[in-house]
């Protein structure tokens, strides 16, 4: 395996990097240490992963973890159904006492695997168990796994870039978070917010913009929400503005708050928002 990495990420076409962010990614690929990004959801922290991907001509690989997931999972699935049922008909050109033609790679598994760098995206590891964190650390420090039903072991053709996403739902252990670095992604201020917006609608109508991202906060202060509305639903909720033929900026300084379903997908927080925010609009 190759040591350190000469790339350089800079950002992408629809990802606005603040420059802490920008230099933590870096000094992480220079030091081919994992990079843990926590924050709400609606951050921007997956996103960031196909950023990089898409700025360095990476293949992105991405390993969405469940409550239930064993790391072997991950690493790769041996299908013991598959060969069942070939040893029962015969009429598969798989070779039957061959078991390594029903093994198949997990998502660490095509990392290690593939013949370029690549992006591991771990998302939302703090779904998994503490022996799920640890034991995965061990393998992505050694590089390499066992495959026990064949004897083999596994070794990283190259290290991947290890992007790790966690939404703070539960903690994480001391020997993985030692074993990262790690950022914090805080939700975007309004003046970040509006080179975001500016990312996606270059050519914005200036008051339009003003006046949904100044109601776009006052609807994230609301009390008692649960799901506050995230960056991704202030681009939806201003799309459907513009689609809106009669919309005009004005009514979202009195109160008129159009297409809130966009903005709200809990029913609770949307009749909260209704409530509290002001007359539905239409």
């Amino acid at each position: 395996m190759s040591q350190g990495n000469s790339q350089k990420f800079e950002g992408a076409s629809r990802y606005v990097l603040d420059e802490e962010l920008a230099q933590i990614v870096n000094i992480s690929m220079a030091l081919e240490m994992p990079l843990l990004l926590k924050g709400e959801p609606g951050t921007g922290k997956t996103m960031l992963a196909h950023s990089i991907a898409q700025s360095l001509d990476m293949e992105l690989i991405v390993l969405n973890v469940k409550s239930s997931m064993k790391l072997v999972e991950a690493l790769y699935q041996y299908d013991t159904l598959t060969r069942l049922n070939d040893s029962r008909f015969g009429d598969s050109e798989r070779d039957v006492s061959n078991i390594e033609e029903y093994i198949k790679m997990g998502k660490i598994g095509q990392a290690f695997k593939a013949d370029k760098k690549t992006v591991l995206l771990i998302d939302e590891i703090d779904k998994a168990d503490t022996d799920f964190q640890d034991d995965m650390l061990d393998v992505l420090d050694q590089m390499e796994f066992d495959i026990m039903e064949i004897d083999k072991t596994i070794k990283a053709k190259n290290r991947p870039v290890f992007i790790i996403t966690s939404n703070s739902k539960k903690d994480l252990s001391d020997p993985f978070l030692g074993r990262c670095n790690f950022h914090h992604i805080a939700f975007p201020g309004p003046k970040m917010m509006r080179k975001i917006v500016h990312v996606h609608f270059p050519e914005i109508d200036h008051s339009l913009m003003e006046s949904a991202i100044d109601a776009f906060y006052r609807m994230r202060d609301l009390d008692h929400v649960e799901k506050k509305p995230a960056t991704r639903e202030l681009i939806n909720w201003i799309r459907a503005l513009q689609a809106d033929p009669d919309f005009h900026p004005k009514q979202l300084s009195k109160g008129q708050m159009p297409f809130l379903g966009i903005l709200f997908k809990k029913s609770q927080d949307l009749e909260r928002a209704q409530s509290q925010g002001g007359r539905v609009y239409r």
